[in-house]
């Protein structure tokens, strides 16, 4: 049986109930802290806006920094693989001498 935890996080002032593995408790609540930090630094820069394009805002920056990280992710990746296929290649010619 999946040990679930039912918490309520807080995002822009606003309540969500979520069912979450306990296991994950810690990284969501700091997801929610990092979200309501950069919501507030929003609204300090930008007066004329409201919560919604603080919202999106966030999103914004956050989902690019993911792809950011996904793509360096897959360059590393493929380097790896490179190195592999190297390896490979060197211990072939090897014995082929």
């Amino acid at each position: 049986m999946e040990d679930k935890l039912s918490i309520r996080v807080n995002l822009a002032d606003r309540y969500y109930p979520l069912k979450i593995d306990r296991k994950d408790e810690e990284r969501i609540r700091r997801a929610a802290k990092l979200i309501n930090e950069k919501i507030l630094q929003y609204k300090k820069r930008y007066i004329d806006k409201d919560i919604q394009d603080f919202m999106a805002m966030a999103a914004l920056q956050f989902v690019t920094r993911v792809l950011e990280l996904e793509e360096k992710q897959e360059e590393n990746e493929m380097i790896d693989r490179i190195r592999e296929i190297s390896r490979d290649l060197e211990t072939y010619l090897e014995k082929s001498n």
